[in-house]
């Protein structure tokens, strides 16, 4: 049943909009700069602000629903994600090799995105089902099983970011509910099992070079490991100052690929310098810091779940994203959160944060 929260301003988290508003600013900031390097039209910059405007819209809407909304809907939406998954299979746009976009009147929607939040749903109403019988290995079980079809169905894009994303929540979760260690060295053990299958039967070539990368860049300076060699430059080229925003080379003279997505973290070290990478981070343990005081002051477990899991969805993008960036992980595409290009993943963002609100203010 569709339920609102009674207008209120006073028990607001603000610190949590504008950290996240200024993270978005700054990613703007960004995106300018790389787009003054292409021409005149400022596509990336335009698309940016109507995809901040209406991911604003949506996070005030979202956290004025009741909590007891998304309980309802928990298992409602993680099939709607389901049936997405599938369709874009078939009726989806391949970009850069990844089949995993719909386009609407030049805007793109990835149901990868989406899953993000279906799952956290879920597995928040999963955990407040289980009435804190963690320890039974039928709880883990089903946990997984519930991740493992949205991995699998993002797998056949393929897209092994967003997969590596969605078992981080599920693994995190399982972790912090405190499941027996058994069951977590059983889950490492497994994800080995997986790694070596996968290496050999599901990852594409393109996907095993970038790993081979990570571990050696100068295995294909000029192909594969062109593009971390790049960041690497970018990140130490801006030393504490930066260079200025417009002014990056890397950026600017194109040296670097995907600067407005994938390595977007390096645009902001070469041109906004150790201080922009600073306050970057700092703005993201504000976030994160405000996720987890949520949880902890909720009332209920799926209360409690909810905020958390949203808390690891943009942890683990933090880490991915900018290990990639400077070379102690492989790049697998995952954006940065409110910081990299994307109207889908902007607006699924600020939804995320929408609905950790619902659920601090409805406890």
């Amino acid at each position: 049943m569709l339920r609102f929260l009674k207008v209120s301003w006073r028990n607001f988290d603000w610190i949590l909009f504008f950290s996240s508003f200024i993270l978005s600013l700054v990613g703007l900031s960004t995106i300018y700069s790389v787009d003054l390097s292409r021409g005149d039209i400022l596509n990336f910059t335009s698309r940016q602000v109507i995809a901040l405007v209406l991911a604003i819209l949506v996070f005030f809407i979202s956290s004025f629903l009741h909590v007891t909304f998304y309980e309802s809907a928990a298992r409602p939406v993680y099939f709607l994600a389901i049936v997405l998954l599938i369709a874009v299979l078939f009726l989806g746009v391949t970009i850069r090799g990844t089949t995993g976009w719909f386009r609407f009147f030049g805007f793109s929607f990835q149901p990868a995105e989406f899953a993000k939040v279906a799952l956290v749903i879920l597995l928040a109403w999963r955990i407040e089902r289980q009435a804190r019988r963690f320890d039974k290995w039928q709880f883990v079980l089903v946990m997984f099983t519930l991740t493992l079809v949205l991995v699998g169905l993002i797998l056949l894009q393929p897209d092994l970011g967003s997969a590596s994303i969605l078992l981080a929540v599920c693994f995190g979760l399982l972790v912090l509910v405190g499941t027996k260690k058994k069951y977590i060295f059983g889950i490492i053990t497994m994800a080995i099992l997986a790694g070596v299958v996968g290496w050999f039967f599901i990852f594409q070539d393109y996907q095993k070079d970038r790993i081979m990368t990570f571990i050696d860049p100068t295995l294909d300076p000029l192909g594969s490991g062109y593009n971390v060699t790049q960041s690497i430059i970018a990140v130490g080229s801006g030393q504490f100052l930066g260079r200025g925003l417009g002014f990056g080379s890397q950026s600017q003279l194109h040296f670097l690929p995907e600067a407005q997505t994938d390595f977007i973290v390096s645009v902001i070290g070469e041109e906004l310098g150790f201080v922009g990478f600073f306050i970057v981070l700092a703005l993201y343990f504000i976030l994160l810091w405000r996720l987890v005081n949520m949880a902890y002051n909720a009332r209920n477990d799926f209360a409690s779940f909810l905020p958390l899991g949203v808390s690891l969805v943009f942890f683990s993008h933090i880490v991915v994203n900018i290990g990639a960036a400077v070379g102690l992980l492989p790049v697998t595409g995952v954006t940065l959160p409110f910081l990299s290009y994307g109207g889908s993943s902007l607006i699924i963002n600020f939804l995320l944060l929408g609905i950790a609100e619902s659920a601090a203010r409805s406890s």
